[in-house]
């Protein structure tokens, strides 16, 4: 039998086909273990070789080895040696000797290998060797004695006694669909003019990146402690929301009921006006207005929703907004709210032009210019039942190009440099200055000069352009 590769064939050394070695390099280059097995005495003629073939392990290769030797069952060796810099012979080891467990990863079923962080697909089992391959570690092959392991290691070699070999298994490998992709669940900040912009960056936020979750009340795709900044709050036109499946006027009656300090009916647990404005005793609007007409700088406007010895131990029919935070800031008053969960399809706009309604009030009462709105959302999810809508929206998202806030970039090549001025506005507030496009990369990196990766990916490409224009000597215009 033959060896036939069905992965990677083009990154593998065929040394001698009808071979029933198979060598793993991992991490080493093939032909330095080429002359490394010349220098033990390894047969290495291809008319002759017990090797097979030669092959690199870096890592996320394993399930490719693993068809290929399912494919070719005449490797009976598998001799695994060079630089071990990823585990990845811990991994292929393992396989075989300690199994596989069943693992769920980016919401795929899968498997990883016991004792190691490496995952398979959910197709791949040491059960499906017939006859698994003997593993054999010679060391790196550095050092003499390694060496002299590898020589041994052929000595001893037993040739295939000429018994039936098990039928070639060819095991597809499944397509990768993910649910969701990488990324910090607790790192999400988007900062968005209008509240509609903002509400659709963050479904496409939770539908790319949001964990699924499970709840008494059901699954929920979840993102953590998400921050959203809109700059210009203000309302919407009705056409657009209705796009969307709202409703302006429902909207404007929310913004009416939440600054109502009524208690509430019967069948309902609280409401968010009587909150805060007479649950405790105080109406925290009237307060606020209060000390921001004394004291325009003052920063104690804060006012609590959340009644820890009710909310926390009551059975059900507590507030989601927790809090609000009011603040003049740069002449222009800022609210930020903090909700404890949140349903981000159907509540997070609503509760959003309640939110302009509060500030609106505020500023009215204090003669006040109206700023940003931000909101901190601790646990923040989608519905699945609601899934296939978030999904729709985000599939709206476009290319855009947005206003880095810290400022814009020029790169020239001047006196033998590459030249990058740092503008904000007119003003060149900064410069760096160097040969290569990598110092200045790390430079702009540590000063945290760029805050949206547009930009970066922009600038980047602007600074290998130049370094290659000052490399071959010829003029520079960036693009």
């Amino acid at each position: 039998m033959e060896f036939i590769p069905l992965y990677f064939p083009d990154k593998l050394h065929m040394v001698n086909p009808r071979g029933y070695v198979g060598v793993v390099t991992l991490w080493s280059r093939i032909s330095w273990v080429l002359d490394r097995f010349a220098a033990a005495g390894v047969d290495l003629d291809p008319r002759t070789s017990p090797v097979a073939v030669m092959g690199n392990l870096y890592g996320n290769g394993l399930k490719h080895l693993l068809r290929n030797l399912l494919y070719n069952p005449q490797i009976r060796y598998l001799v695994v040696c060079g630089r071990n810099r990823s585990g990845s012979r811990e991994d292929l080891i393992n396989f075989f000797t300690r199994g596989v467990e069943d693992y769920e990863t980016l919401g795929i079923r899968c498997r990883r290998v016991v004792g190691t962080n490496r995952t398979v697909d959910h197709l791949l089992g040491p059960e499906l060797f017939h006859r698994p391959p003997e593993i054999l570690c010679p060391g790196d092959l550095t050092a003499p004695d390694s060496l002299a392991a590898l020589a041994g290691i052929f000595a001893r070699l037993k040739p295939p006694s000429g018994e039936r070999l098990p039928e070639r298994i060819a095991l597809a490998l499944p397509p990768v669909q993910v649910s969701r992709y990488p990324g910090n669940p607790r790192a999400h900040v988007i900062v968005r003019d209008t509240p509609l912009q903002a509400w659709r960056e963050l479904l496409f936020r939770l539908v790319r990146f949001g964990h699924l979750v499970h709840l008494k009340k059901g699954d929920r795709q979840e993102l953590q402690n998400v921050k959203v900044v809109v700059e210009k709050p203000g309302i919407e036109r009705a056409e657009e929301l209705a796009r969307y499946g709202f409703d302006l006027e429902r909207f404007r009656a929310y913004q009416r009921d939440i600054l109502d300090p009524a208690p509430p009916p019967g069948d309902t647990s609280y409401r968010y006006g009587h909150r805060i404005g007479a649950y405790f005793g105080v109406d925290g609007l009237a307060e606020v207005v209060r000390r921001l007409q004394e004291d325009a700088r003052d920063r104690h406007c804060y006012i609590s929703l959340w009644d820890t010895r009710r909310d926390l131990t009551a059975t059900g029919g507590r507030p989601c907004l927790v809090s609000l935070f009011f603040r003049v800031f740069e002449e222009r008053l800022t609210l930020t709210a903090t909700f404890r969960t949140h349903n981000a399809v159907d509540a997070w706009l609503e509760n959003f032009y309640g939110l302009m309604a509060i500030q609106n009030f505020v500023a009215r009462q204090t003669g006040l210019e109206t700023g940003a709105i931000t909101v901190f959302s601790h646990s923040i999810s989608v519905d699945v039942q609601e899934y296939q809508r978030a999904k729709m929206v985000a599939a709206e998202k476009k290319f855009e190009l947005l206003f880095d806030p810290h400022g814009t970039f020029r790169v020239t090549v001047e006196d033998g440099e590459i030249v990058v001025y740092h503008l904000y506005g007119d003003m060149v507030i900064n410069e760096y200055r160097g040969k290569k496009a990598e110092r200045l990369q790390h430079e702009l990196a540590r000063d945290l000069a760029l805050s949206d990766i547009g930009h970066a990916l922009y600038l980047g490409r602007q600074l290998a352009r130049a370094e290659m224009a000052l490399a071959r000597g010829e003029p520079f215009e960036e693009e």
